[in-house]
């Protein structure tokens, strides 16, 4: 099975890749940049083919994806400074990338009959109540300029394409590039309190658990919507900072605060991201492990555990 993986600098595609090499698959690793310069953190570089690709050059991925003849495209890339992405002159990119530029991934999958694995967010929804979202729920209210086109990215490949993964994932930390994690341990070094939300409420995902639930799945026909985050419960930002520090052996204060009293964001975020993970089981995948324990060995993995 050859598999192409878009957006491998990135925290996801990247340990997709390291996935496939555990597994002897063939995999053809894509980003933007024209030769892959590496990982950060020291973390393991797959040595694999490298194809530099702008998804946004409908004319390239068609070339490319003819070329390489892949029988599954992995795409992880896309615009996720979901901030950043309200901004006036940045809206143009940001559905460039994630909306239009996964219209061009999925018409040339089906152009070479490929599958298709589409990662997307649980900000396609409105964020409010307290149920957890089912995959198949179509009720669509983003509340933002990333969730919208995300969305449309999502619609795109489901309108386009009959042996589709679109997989909803939340919270997301990874060995390569930033994330929550780094972001509070570097506070939490240098600060003795820091404030955060408790009315957010949702579950993490480490990638590295996720890159082996995407392999599983695409050597599988069990095409459609799915939810993947780690198992372990629903929880805060103020709960998950809480859990860092304990796990990292630091003893900064965590203050919680609304949403509305933190007010530093652009861009509104949603406060129920629970997922109801259900359908991976009744499908026949393994769950991830337990966030908590998701956490213990990526703590580990950046020399930060206790």
């Amino acid at each position: 099975m050859k598999v192409f993986v878009t957006g491998v600098a990135g925290q996801l595609g990247h340990d997709v890749m390291n996935e496939l090499a555990k597994r002897g698959c063939e995999g053809v690793g894509s980003d933007i940049a024209p030769a892959y310069a590496g990982v950060q953190d020291g973390s393991p570089v797959t040595e694999m083919p490298y194809e530099p690709l702008d998804i946004t050059d409908a004319v390239a991925v068609g070339n490319v994806l003819t070329r390489v003849k892949p029988d599954v495209v992995v795409h992880c890339a896309a615009w996720t400074a979901v901030d950043l992405a309200e901004d006036e002159d940045k809206r143009e990119k940001v559905f460039a990338i994630n909306a239009r530029g996964t219209e061009n991934i999925a018409k040339a999958c089906k152009q070479i009959n490929a599958k298709m694995v589409y990662i997307s967010t649980d900000y396609v929804f409105d964020g409010q109540g307290t149920e957890p979202w089912k995959p198949d729920c179509k009720d669509y209210k983003p509340l933002n300029v990333y969730g919208q086109s995300k969305l449309e990215g999502e619609l795109a490949v489901s309108g386009l394409l009959e042996k589709y993964f679109i997989v909803r994932i939340a919270w997301v930390f990874g060995l390569n590039g930033k994330n929550f994690i780094k972001t509070m341990l570097n506070v939490g070094k240098t600060h003795d309190s820091v404030r955060v939300v408790n009315d957010q409420i949702g579950t993490p995902t480490y990638t590295y658990d996720l890159s082996r639930l995407l392999v599983d799945m695409i050597e599988t026909e069990k095409y459609g919507y799915y939810h993947a985050t780690n198992e372990g419960g629903f929880i805060s930002w103020f709960d998950f900072t809480k859990e860092i520090y304990r796990q990292a052996g630091l003893s900064t204060q965590v203050n919680p605060v609304t949403t509305a009293e933190y007010g530093l964001s652009k861009a509104a975020r949603p406060f129920n991201s629970r997922l109801d993970k259900s359908k991976l089981v009744e499908a026949g995948f393994k769950p991830l492990p337990t966030w908590q324990d998701a956490l213990s060995r990526y703590l580990k993995e950046i020399n930060f555990g206790v």
